[in-house]
């Protein structure tokens, strides 16, 4: 049977310059870095430009600048070997090599190169022939290349439409039956899909069709106050405080500014005081169980106090490792990331979400799309009567926050410095009741 160290997979990019390579590398990446899978990019370009220089004319990229050929093979192969070696000595899982791989010549290669080391290659193009979608990409992401630093827009523009004409000289679509890969046809509108095999290829294949790059903007906002907010509490299913109904009253015209007049569908938790807050917005309604609050377990509607008093070395070992520590009945971060998958999912499929909820859950998919590390993720702050705004770009999120004059209680904890190994006292065995546990950290959050 295989181990976690027996997998690993080569994500090998192919497509012409401008469409979405990157972008679609750099998404895999962080889903499956949020999912605890050891994943890196090789852009093969970055190579390039540390062999060859920055701002190369488009004459570099003709097929027939033989100087410039030996100089971009010199980075393929430059960025094949710190790949493999990645594989080797830091025991990664997911590589993707970014680059055109644009001929059957090139896929041969790069194919023989990895499936010798026992490496298996998922190839995955990115095919585009709506030219709004190509310029629009040249102008959002490639001006800002180091390539064109300082280049007059119109001028950059223009040199790069000439390199990909070089490159349609010689470009070769995937046919190859024997391959393993997923061609993604103008951004979503349709899939082929070749000999995928495997849990963790297929839940990188689901993914790439759940993908879409229109323009979208996401809300969080945590419940209005509770009355367990008001009262040091953790967990339950408290209704709101007055503080929280005030909130919950201001909320509908802080969105309507914001959102202009775009769409919105709200989703909410199933719990009480999320349905409360979501209960004047009149927009399209959606409850999902899985964006409940962080199962506590059997220190469900206890203080903090409560349980470092009852239960001090299980207090201790959270604040330890918060994402890993899992409540005797409940759960940990960790676990909330994998319950919060499908909803990741949806989000990446649809545009303008309000989402109402938790401050555990929110943490889990702020995560995701500020691309936090995990032991960042439990410390992310999301203050109530806050709502933060989340606009997806080509490689990162734009953030703003808008914060409602109703005042609220903080219920941010920070991190504290680690206790000494020799401080740590096993449980009691009166206290094992409310024992938990810290999950192998060494394995991915999802089960492979």
């Amino acid at each position: 049977m295989a181990t976690k160290q027996d997998i690993r997979i080569a994500c090998v990019m192919v497509g012409l310059p401008a469409r979405g390579k990157t972008y679609i590398s750099t998404k895999i990446r962080r889903y499956l870095t949020w999912l605890g899978i050891k994943t890196q990019v090789f852009n093969v370009g970055s190579y390039r430009q540390r062999i060859a220089g920055l701002n190369k004319p488009h004459t570099f990229f003709d097929a027939n600048n033989s100087d410039a050929m030996n100089q971009r093979k010199e980075a393929a192969e430059a960025a094949l070997k710190d790949m493999i070696q990645w594989f080797d000595k830091d025991k990664g899982a997911v590589a993707i090599y970014d680059a055109t791989n644009g001929t059957r010549e090139r896929r041969a290669w790069v194919h023989k190169q990895f499936t010798a080391r026992g490496i298996e290659v998922l190839f995955i193009e990115s095919l585009c022939d709506d030219e709004k979608v190509i310029l629009d990409n040249i102008r959002d992401v490639k001006l800002s290349s180091p390539d064109y630093e300082g280049m007059n827009p119109d001028e950059a523009t223009k040199d790069f439409v000439e390199r990909i004409e070089h490159y349609k000289e010689f470009y070769e679509t995937i046919t190859e039956d024997d391959y393993t890969y997923i061609k993604l046809v103008d951004v979503g509108k349709q899939y082929i899909i070749n000999k995928v095999h495997g849990y963790l290829e297929s839940k990188i294949v689901y993914y790439l069709m759940n993908l879409h790059v229109r323009p979208k903007r996401i809300w969080f906002s945590r419940h209005g106050e509770s009355m367990f907010n008001l009262e040091d509490k953790i967990g339950g299913d408290a209704d709101l405080s007055p503080r929280g109904q005030m909130y919950a009253d201001s909320l509908p015209k802080l969105i309507e500014k914001h959102l202009g007049d775009r769409p919105l569908t709200v989703w909410t938790s199933s719990m009480k005081r999320t349905i409360q807050t979501a209960k004047n917005l009149q927009y399209p309604k959606k409850h999902w169980k899985a964006l409940d609050e962080l199962n506590t377990g059997v220190c469900d509607g206890m203080t903090y106090q409560e349980i470092e008093e009852q239960y001090p070395e299980d207090f201790a070992r959270r604040d330890e490792d918060k994402f890993n520590y899992r409540y005797r009945g409940g759960e940990s971060y960790r676990d909330l990331v994998l319950r919060l998958e499908p909803v990741i999912m949806e989000l990446e499929r649809h545009e303008n979400i309000l989402i109402i909820a938790h401050q555990a859950t929110i943490r889990c998919m702020y995560a995701y799309f500020m691309n936090l590390e995990h032991d960042e993720l439990p410390y992310a702050r999301i203050p109530l009567h806050t709502v933060i705004e989340l606009v997806p770009r080509a490689y990162g999120c734009e953030e703003k926050l808008y914060k409602v004059d109703i005042e609220a209680v903080d219920t941010y904890r920070p991190k504290v410095p680690p206790r000494a190994a020799k401080d740590m006292k096993e449980p009691e065995t009166s206290r094992i009741g409310a024992s938990g546990e810290i999950a192998d950290i060494s394995l991915p959050v999802l089960p492979l």
